[in-house]
């Protein structure tokens, strides 16, 4: 049975301002407004209840508009406590009529409850930004894994996580690995959190980073792209990894390599993109420069220790919005930016609307590639289809005015026929 509780949100009178800036958001996101146009004539997820655990964003909400005109029942709640624009969420509460749970710097029980209202909404497809949903579903409430028909993942976290719920045989449905389409990680991943990162740090500091040692921590798609901004920006960017591969990249790719102990010596401001727990840990607080700059923009707070943080600390105040000073007690300041979350989305506004279009597209082709091929998936995580992302990628293109060339018959037959092509 669907929650009764229809919404909590800091304040409805914020949603006008929300409205305008979801249609601003929107305006940006032509891809994502041509499937929404479809659904709302063909009703691909008509009666599905759909629960999405992911960031209040207006980008998000345009996501939640294009579902709810497939027909789907919805209801959204946040994916990170600090991550969530008040406004936008009064928005798709009054204006929209989509039920939502998320309020700007929610404490833990706040939090937790409201992941369970979404779970109170039974939901048939899930939705997810770092398995937050699957995970209460697979424990506390595993009775109601039985309604589920599938879910999607949209984060690298997320994914690692499922990954091994599948390997240990307990994956309790289907999900589609949303992060793993080509249109996601490698836009999303490498310019939505390259350019949202820098911008977060910015926001927070004003700090200037031509000069500054920057490092990042980890050099999957989303190091790469904040390498690269950090880099574009004047700074000296250093890059540490514990996976030989991403570590020679990074190396081919221009950026110094160190292990972390000896970037953390030299480092003006450490960035934490791995997935990982303890990244940053006391042994490299204790060689940290006075006045270092500590952000995170992996999915959880815990890339940073932070308890090990607070127990060093002689002293902690709030330098800035965003920004906690500790002091230790040789005298050395530390700063952590967002309380070690996401900084992108807790400081500043996330992802550019352009580049959320393809992630978002995925998510709601892919909802609609669920419902259409329910009875034939298996309980395992799946990549988006091949022609989901083709497609997405040939909208994006269409609406940015470009055209590519095709193959000829006789150049795909040259390519698809061994006695072709020798």
């Amino acid at each position: 049975m669907a929650t009764t509780q229809r919404h909590d949100v800091k304040d409805l009178a914020l949603a006008a301002e929300g409205v305008r800036r979801i249609e601003w958001a929107d305006r940006q996101m032509p891809v994502l407004a041509a499937i929404r146009d479809r659904f709302e004539r063909e009703k691909p997820l008509d009666g599905y209840r759909v629960s999405s655990c992911l960031h209040v964003t207006t980008e998000t909400a345009n996501l939640m508009r294009t579902l709810k005109a497939g027909g789907a029942d919805v209801v959204l709640c946040a994916s990170n406590p600090l991550s969530t624009q008040d406004d936008v969420a009064a928005a798709l509460v009054d204006r929209y009529g989509i039920a939502t749970f998320a309020i700007k710097g929610e404490d833990n029980d706040t939090y937790y409850s409201h992941l369970e209202a979404a779970i109170d909404h039974r939901p048939q497809i899930t939705m997810d930004d770092g398995a937050d949903v699957i995970g209460i579903l697979h424990s506390a409430r595993r009775e109601q894994l039985g309604d589920v028909i599938a879910g999607t993942e949209e984060t690298t976290t997320g994914v690692i996580r499922l990954r091994a719920l599948e390997a240990d045989g307990k994956l309790g449905f289907p999900v589609v690995a949303v992060n793993e389409a080509r249109t996601k990680h490698l836009f999303d991943n490498r310019y939505g959190t390259g350019q949202s990162t820098v911008d977060g740090i910015i926001r927070a500091t004003n700090v200037l980073l031509a000069g500054r040692v920057f490092v990042v921590a980890g050099y999957g798609w989303c190091g790469r792209g904040v390498a690269m901004r950090a880099k574009g920006m004047g700074a000296h960017v250093v890059v540490t990894e514990v996976d030989p591969m991403p570590a020679i990249e990074a190396v081919m790719d221009g950026f110094q390599v160190m292990p972390m102990i000896e970037a953390a010596k030299i480092a003006d401001i450490i960035v934490t993109a791995t997935g990982d727990k303890s990244v940053v840990a006391k042994h490299h607080f204790e060689v940290l420069k006075d006045g270092a700059i500590l952000a995170n923009t992996g999915h959880f707070n815990v890339e940073i220790e932070i308890p090990a943080l607070r127990a060093m600390a002689t002293d902690t105040r709030v330098a800035r919005e965003f920004v906690e000073e500790f002091t230790f007690a040789d005298g050395r300041r530390v700063y952590l930016l967002a309380d070690g979350r996401l900084v992108n989305l807790s400081a500043a506004e996330g992802h550019p609307a352009q580049v959320m279009d393809m992630s978002f597209a995925n998510q709601a082709l892919s909802a609609e590639y669920i419902v259409a091929n329910a009875t034939e998936l298996e309980r395992k995580v799946y990549v988006v289809p091949k022609e989901i992302d083709d497609e997405i990628a040939r909208l994006k293109l269409g609406t940015m005015g470009i055209e590519i060339d095709q193959l000829t018959e006789e150049q795909a037959k040259y390519l698809a026929s061994w006695d072709e092509g020798t």
